[in-house]
């Protein structure tokens, strides 16, 4: 069994189990940064994104002459290996930090540089011959490379959470083509007010988060613009000419993605504006989403003394003490998830603020944010869709009963009999319990039985046209 080795840096030396690929920069990280417990290895999407900023690099390095085409080769092939996920129990440090991302960007560099080394047939920790920042770190700085990565991962991250909110959308289309002849009573103010279709309830559902796929587009081609080759806050130091645009274009080429390189190096470094309009929108959708939440909760209250418009799911029993009782939980649990998402909008507002100068050092906070309530709210659409949405069924009798008996569908009348005569119908009806109906047509007999029949279609209360 080999021994453990001794790494060194300008504050002192360290001993690093020989099992491991980081060395004394990530282990002085896990000494120092006990925060969330929560390593950057939960979000391999960054982790694969290091790995193509590391790789990008390289090849832009070795294709301006300025990095040995051999040790190049063998940094692109690590790279490689920790964007195929092979080395993500490697990736340690805690997803808050400080030092704007430094620990981050020295697990990637020191992991590459001792997978780079095996692949050679040295042993770990041989740096002369592939150094974690003479050579992996080479034309790069953590303000360049780390929010790079953490672009590249939003965007990858954002394409996830677009499938599941754009297919929690389409359930409630789907179930808004099952209700769409199912009659019920449409509510203002938690009152009464005229009647709809529960279809056309549902396809607003739908058409409410589509929306929201239209603003995450639009933070997408923001995210897209980068810095990669400003280096240290824009200037382009120790990077050779010509570097910044090349590597922009391998990063292109081996994500896939449009990426673009930012017009103003130096405005690019500190500028964390993108990530508050990101945010908002995680926002926006988050609260359209707990309020759908907030109606798919009353309308299937009950089910004796609730509104009972509809049924959700049965998923487990309600109470320990209540027999038979039946919650709305999985409702619950994304509103849950929807005031967690709320609260970190404001983390990430604070945290972008709290930038100086040329650099803003609390990224590593605005990327913990940004990815747990994207992954977060990606379970929250899925979890919706599936154990709620997709089994939600009608009570169709219940909810034209609720409408024939209700005083609301007087402002159908108003064309016919005016609103002061119509009043004193609903006033009428609200105070001796009659019906609308009964009062209109057989006791006041302003209106005839002919023109109620006409009126009172159901195509007509689900679907009015104007009518005198």
């Amino acid at each position: 069994m080999k021994k453990p080795r001794i790494e060194h840096d300008f504050l002192g030396e360290r001993t690093i189990p020989e099992n491991v690929y980081y060395g004394i920069q990530t282990e002085r990280a896990l000494e120092n940064f006990h925060i969330t417990g929560i390593p950057i290895k939960i979000e391999p999407l960054f982790v694969q994104a290091l790995g193509y900023v590391k790789k990008a690099a390289a090849m832009a390095n070795r294709d301006l002459g300025v990095l040995d085409p051999e040790i190049a080769s063998y940094i692109i092939a690590a790279s490689d290996r920790v964007i195929a996920g092979e080395f993500d129990s490697q990736f340690l440090t805690d997803m808050i930090q400080g030092g704007a991302g430094t620990s981050v960007n020295m697990n990637a560099n020191e992991v590459i540089a001792n997978i780079a080394l095996e692949m050679m047939g040295k042993e770990k920790g041989e740096y002369e011959f592939c150094h974690p920042n003479n050579h992996v770190n080479f034309s790069q700085s953590t303000n360049d490379a780390y929010p790079t990565a953490f672009r590249i991962a939003l965007i990858n991250r954002l394409t996830t959470y677009s499938h599941a909110l754009g297919a929690l959308a389409d359930a409630f289309a789907h179930k808004g083509q099952e209700f769409r002849n199912v009659l019920k009573m449409g509510r203002t103010q938690l009152q009464d007010a005229v009647p709809m279709s529960m279809g056309d309830e549902f396809n607003a559902f739908a058409t409410n988060l589509r929306e929201e796929l239209l603003r995450i587009e639009d933070s997408k081609n923001l995210i897209s613009e980068i810095n990669m080759g400003a280096t240290a806050i824009g200037t382009r130091v120790n990077a050779p000419a010509g570097y910044a645009e090349l590597v922009t274009k391998y990063l292109c080429d081996i994500t896939g993605l449009k990426l673009t390189l930012a017009h103003d190096l130096i405005e690019a470094t500190y500028d964390t504006g993108v990530y508050v309009q990101l945010s908002g929108v995680l926002k926006r959708t988050a609260v359209k989403v707990s309020k759908i939440c907030n109606d798919l909760r009353l309308l299937s209250s009950g089910p004796r003394t609730g509104l009972f418009e509809i049924n959700l799911p049965p998923m487990q029993p309600g109470s320990s003490i209540m027999p038979g009782k039946v919650n709305p939980v999985i409702p619950e649990v994304v509103n849950q998830t929807a005031f967690y998402v709320i609260g970190a909008d404001l983390t990430v507002t604070m945290a972008a603020e709290a930038g100086q100068l040329q650099l803003n050092v609390m990224e590593p906070v605005i990327s913990f944010a940004l990815f747990t309530s994207l992954a977060y709210m990606t379970n929250a659409c899925n979890t919706l869709r599936e154990k709620c949405v997709l089994g939600i069924t009608a009570n169709a009798q219940h909810t034209e009963g609720l409408v024939r008996n209700s005083i609301g569908i007087v402002t159908q009348l108003n064309p016919v009999i005016g609103y002061e005569l119509a009043a004193e119908v609903a006033k009428e009806a609200l105070v001796t319990g009659k019906s609308v109906y009964d009062i209109t047509v057989h006791e006041r007999k302003i209106v005839s039985q002919e023109k109620w029949d006409e009126i009172f279609t159901f195509e007509n209360l689900i679907r009015p046209v104007f009518i005198r």
